[in-house]
């Protein structure tokens, strides 16, 4: 068969140690035979984001910008220990971060169900969405260490040039000290794609945070969260027949382990990161997430929502056939050439990724899988293959329906 044509390039972003591995497998075995990929190539790999001061995260967020669509792989979030390993000249900040900042938005992530892998929370029947803001908090924040005694304030200038002060804490030793902020247009953007996806999806929204404690930076999200609600978008709620609640993130948890799913979960930053986490392990596996930031402005960025799977590589490096699951790096892919299709009116693109996302699904219903799912699947005939074997078997099924 003729390849499938693209018209715009794709923003493609490369990564790091095994994923980095399974994205080639992945582009190799799975899309150039069948589609002529057109991407904008950016390495994110820890050696050229050293080699570049990190400029090539800056790009690949401009590119994704001006082209629309991206198409990310995982990328090392170094530490203490990554920086001698790799020699680094100093610890790079999150590569999701920068791109999340620039790109502003929130991050939609949801589980990829099978019919016959059983949830670890036995009450879990339907997917759980989060919606995680993408801007601010943690993840821009600064930070001292403190070596000694010494007060640390908080400082608002003014443009007329008057200040105001907190007194943060009267170190009496060495500590540590943060800074953290967010915009309350960031923030608006966030409740909005929120309410819309919900409305969208037709499901009921829940929104935590903690602004029994944290009374002005928690409290704005949730102020501006029922601002926006009552204004824009309660009556078209209450025509949906869908709700919208907020509760603070100890009674959100609670909440969602005793709920059938079914619903989105929206949190800010730092939360999300984790409950997305979370949300995938109990389902089955991280490898088995889909991940897409949305900016305000319309730009997409699809990625794999876990790790560079490190030890796994470190057996590749020895020449060991892994068993590492490559479903969200595959599904990465296919939720970028699907917007791009639409984007670009390309039916035969959309129609393509469909039908591979099928053929990967139909596959592990097969009883054909990666190491982490053979505890969850209840398939009698389910067989143990590496991750080169897996992908070939999701191309032999693919080939079968095109």
């Amino acid at each position: 068969m003729a390849k499938i044509q693209m018209k715009t390039p794709l923003v493609e972003i490369d990564g790091d140690e095994m994923t980095r591995m399974i994205w080639k497998m992945v582009k190799d075995e799975l899309l150039e035979p069948f589609i002529d990929l057109k991407t904008e190539y950016y390495d994110l790999g820890l050696e050229f984001r050293e080699n570049t001061k990190d400029q090539v995260t800056v790009d690949a967020a401009n590119a994704i910008k001006r082209l629309g669509v991206g198409v990310k792989c995982a990328t090392i979030t170094p530490n203490a220990d990554r920086v001698k390993e790799y020699n680094l000249t100093e610890m790079w900040k999150s590569p999701n971060g920068t791109l999340r900042a620039i790109l502003d938005g929130t991050v939609f992530r949801k589980p990829i169900l099978v019919d016959g892998f059983t949830s670890f929370v036995p009450t879990w029947k339907e997917p759980i969405t989060i919606a995680r803001h993408a801007y601010g908090d943690l993840y821009k924040g600064v930070e001292f260490k403190v070596e000694g005694p010494c007060e640390a304030e908080l400082v608002i200038k003014k443009p007329d040039g008057t200040t105001e002060t907190q007194t943060i804490h009267k170190f009496k030793g060495a500590g540590v000290v943060q800074g953290i902020h967010n915009t309350d247009e960031s923030i608006s953007s966030f409740a909005k794609a929120c309410f819309q996806f919900a409305l969208d999806q037709k499901q009921d929204l829940l929104f935590s945070a903690k602004d029994t404690i944290s009374k002005k930076y928690d409290h704005t999200f949730k102020d501006l969260f029922n601002e926006i609600f009552d204004a824009e978008f309660k009556t078209a709620f209450e025509e949906a027949g869908i709700q919208y609640t907020y509760t603070l993130i100890d009674d959100a948890v609670a909440r969602i382990m005793r709920s059938e799913g079914g619903l989105i979960w929206a949190c800010k930053n730092y939360d999300g990161d984790v409950m997305s986490d979370m949300v995938a392990a109990a389902f089955g596996s991280l490898a088995m997430m889909t991940s897409v930031l949305v900016s305000p402005t319309g730009e997409f960025e699809y990625e794999a929502a876990h790790g560079t799977v490190t030890r796994h590589y470190y057996q590749y490096l020895k020449g060991v056939q892994t068993s590492t699951n490559p479903i969200a790096t595959l599904f990465a892919w296919t939720g970028g050439l699907k917007k791009r299709g639409e984007l670009d009116e390309i039916p035969e693109l959309v129609h393509f990724a469909e039908q591979l996302e099928v053929a990967s699904i139909e596959t592990l219903k097969k009883g054909i899988m990666t190491k982490d799912l053979i505890p969850l699947s209840s398939n009698p005939d389910k067989q143990e293959v590496t991750t080169a074997g897996l992908i070939a078997a999701i191309r032999a099924t693919l080939e079968s329906k095109l």
